[in-house]
């Protein structure tokens, strides 16, 4: 399997630019959109975890929009594998926060075009000292 194939990585990246973009404008729609319309995608959010797009979607709808801030991507990490599958790993913040946040989406090509067909997002807490 390839790994990274600069035109998929291209692609994926493309792609969650766009979602960054509606995310960032509430555009409710294209978050939708890009979302895989199946019951097997889920998202877990900071304080929900949603099954399947029905869920995903419901939960979009009934968000109150003047919860939605925009953020400051702090990294991304875009990996491909072979021609239809990829992650999205980024750390982010939000607009007037102080905790960072992190956000994983698993992309898929789909005849529609590239979709998440899985995301976690969460915010970081304090570090967790392991010890030996």
């Amino acid at each position: 399997m390839d790994i990274n194939i600069p035109s998929v990585v291209a692609e994926v990246t493309a792609a969650f630019n766009r979602y960054e973009t509606a995310l960032n404008t509430n555009d409710v729609a294209t978050l939708d959109e890009l979302f895989w319309n199946s019951p097997h995608t889920l998202r877990y959010g900071v304080g929900e975890q949603l099954y399947g797009y029905d869920q995903i979607a419901a939960f979009r709808a009934g968000r109150d929009p003047g919860f939605v801030v925009g953020r400051d991507l702090l990294k991304l990490w875009i990996v491909t594998y072979g021609h239809d599958f990829g992650t999205a790993n980024c750390e982010f913040r939000r607009h007037g926060a102080t905790r960072n946040g992190r956000q994983s989406h698993t992309w898929m090509r789909t005849p529609e075009g590239w979709r998440i067909v899985a995301a976690h997002v969460s915010l970081l807490g304090e570090a967790t000292v392991m010890k030996s």
